[in-house]
Order: structure tokens, then C-alpha cells, then sequence
């Protein structure tokens, strides 16, 4: 293998998961072009086609389980939640949420269906402990 072949199979440093991840981010940065990273900035980021970097939309919500993404065990709201005291049950709970979603982004990933509700960002309001 000549030296001009092996760069072009090298694998690009971005994509080296042992590596530190502020290398991968700086790498990632300046290979994308300014128009590439205004595409990145809303919640469905466009494809990056060249580098490899796929669709992807980061709106989706967990309140109280995997919202809008099909059927779903629903929690109670974070406020019940807050009013057991109970931090091992609410662990739990998280637990089961995760796991849901991630089931849910794995087949929605392999029928390559990159919509909104089908990622795995989750956005969820804080909990707020009521106190007598």
C-alpha cells in the first residue's frame, strides 16, 4: 500500500471514539464548511454526506416517558414523582424511559426512518419538589 492510498482509507479523527473528545470536536469543526455548520445548528440537522454524518433530529420530549414516538409507558408527572421521596423509584422510572427510547431509536434507525420524535435527545422540564 502506497503512502497516497493509506491516507485515503485513514480513518478521520472525529470518528476515532478513543480518542479525547475536544481532538474530535476540533477535528470535526474544520473539516465542515460554513454552510455545513449552519446547517447543524437547528433541531433537524441536515446530512453531512462527505464526512459520513447522517440526518438527524433533535427534537423529542420525556417528561413522563417516550412522548409522541408511538405507544409508550407514561409515568406519572415529574411533580408526583417528586412528591414520593423516593429516589431509587425515580431512578427507576429514568431507567425505564431510557430503555424505551433507546428500543425506539433502534428501529426507527434500522427502517432508516430519521423523523422527529425518533432520536435520542430528549428534552424534559426539571422536577420542582413541593414542601408543606
Amino acid at each position: 500500500m502506497n503512502a497516497s492510498s493509506h491516507a485515503q482509507t485513514k480513518q478521520p479523527i472525529f470518528r476515532n471514539a478513543k480518542l479525547q473528545i475536544n481532538q474530535r470536536v476540533n477535528d470535526l469543526l474544520h473539516r465542515l464548511t460554513l454552510e455545513e455548520k449552519i446547517s447543524l445548528l437547528g433541531f433537524r440537522s441536515k446530512a453531512v454526506p462527505r464526512l459520513g454524518i447522517q440526518a438527524y433530529n433533535w427534537w423529542n420530549e420525556a417528561l413522563h416517558g417516550v412522548a409522541r414516538a408511538g405507544q409508550a409507558t407514561v409515568f406519572p408527572q415529574a411533580i408526583a414523582m417528586a412528591a414520593t421521596f423516593n429516589d431509587s423509584l425515580v431512578l427507576q422510572i429514568a431507567d425505564a424511559i431510557s430503555t424505551e427510547a433507546r428500543a425506539k431509536y433502534n428501529l426507527a434507525t434500522a427502517m432508516n426512518r430519521r423523523l422527529q420524535y425518533m432520536g435520542l435527545t430528549f428534552w424534559s422540564p426539571n422536577i420542582n419538589i413541593f414542601r408543606d
